[in-house]
């Protein structure tokens, strides 16, 4: 396959009726959730002040720290090779590609793309995916079972009608998936690239996987020569780049309590409490894995509405909020993304030209 017809067929996958399909789905959930939901004097808590708008700005602020997490951690996987604006420009697309593919595939495939545009080796790219990828699933490894240990069990998964066990069949499944995918990674990147990548291309060379096999032999060399950078890289480096890991994830977990504190006032929730909800959180996002909706559109409004409505006033609020976390922590992308794309598309073409 050449570089032109590739070029095609990934920006095929942002096609107009891709990026209204999540919006349409997450909406048409929040208001069936709503209708069913509803309560006369729902909104009779809620606050709309000058305080509400000054803890909004500051939950769109946990965003953007976010996001400069992001890009500090790329371009300390590219050693410096990426400007700012140009980690801008990936982090965005990045984050427009999760939106409208489902969030159990993501966007990592099309982040290689991303990243080689601009102006990254083919398998650096996909050395700089890959370890982004390993870093982010570690830190969810690491930090759920702190989390567990430290709310404790029954604070993450307990609801009015006690332990709420389908969610934890889908929390502790979807950690599962992160913990064995981190152990190929580690595997691969640390200790035996060589044999990860034969076995990978006997297992496509089976009939129903023959069609990436290609695909796979092109990983598993990107993979050898990814281990041999990072392998070479200081504990400082690897310290710095999940450090930044950390920050990114961390600050995108309190975009919910800024929006509870915006509505509900500051002393609507304790220390403690918020604390829990941040846990919460934490397993809402590993749950999330398993959705085959584009960015967990539907499945993220639910998840969030039944995990945290023992702590709001009113069933209805919690759907509202739900939207309102949308709102700051999933549409912007979508709209970030739909205008950045087709100049960032020009541009490539006229790079090539």
């Amino acid at each position: 396959m050449d570089r032109q017809h590739s070029d095609s067929s990934i920006l095929d996958g942002f096609k107009s009726w891709k990026i209204a399909l999540p919006i349409v789905i997450g909406l048409g959930a929040t208001m069936w959730l709503f209708a069913r939901e509803y309560e006369p004097g729902t909104f009779s808590m809620v606050r709309f002040s000058f305080f509400t708008i000054l803890w909004l700005i500051l939950s769109y602020g946990m965003m953007a720290i976010r996001d400069i997490g992001y890009m500090m951690r790329i371009r300390i996987l590219s050693d410096g090779d990426l400007t700012w604006k140009r980690a801008f420009r990936i982090i965005m697309l990045w984050e427009f590609a999760s939106a409208v593919t489902p969030s159990a595939v993501g966007g990592t495939s099309v982040a290689v793309f991303f990243v080689n545009r601009e102006g990254i080796s083919a398998g650096r790219s996909t050395g700089i995916v890959m370890v982004t990828s390993f870093l982010d699933e570690l830190f969810f490894a690491l930090i759920f079972p702190l989390a567990i240990l430290l709310i404790g069990y029954a604070g993450i998964f307990e609801t009015s009608a006690g332990i709420a066990h389908n969610f934890v069949y889908l929390a502790w499944g979807g950690y599962c998936v992160k913990v064995a995918y981190i152990l190929v990674l580690s595997y691969g990147f640390f200790i035996n690239p060589q044999g990860l990548k034969k076995l990978l291309v006997l297992i496509f060379k089976l009939p129903l996987l023959r069609r990436w096999s290609e695909k796979i032999d092109r990983i598993g060399t990107d993979m050898i020569s990814t281990s041999e950078h990072f392998r070479a890289w200081s504990a400082s480096k690897w310290l710095k780049a999940f450090c930044a890991t950390c920050i990114s994830w961390i600050a995108r977990y309190w975009v919910v309590n800024t929006l509870i504190i915006a509505f509900l006032g500051i002393h609507y929730l304790n220390i403690e409490q918020h604390f829990i909800v941040f846990g919460k959180q934490l397993a809402m996002w590993i749950m999330m894995l398993v959705s085959p909706t584009p960015g967990g559109s539907g499945f993220a409004e639910w998840v969030f509405q039944e995990f945290l409505k023992d702590f709001l006033p009113m069933a209805g609020i919690g759907v509202a909020l739900a939207l309102c976390w949308r709102l700051v922590s999933y549409y912007p992308y979508l709209i970030i993304g739909t205008i950045l794309l087709p100049k960032w598309i020009r541009n490539i073409l006229h790079k090539k030209q």
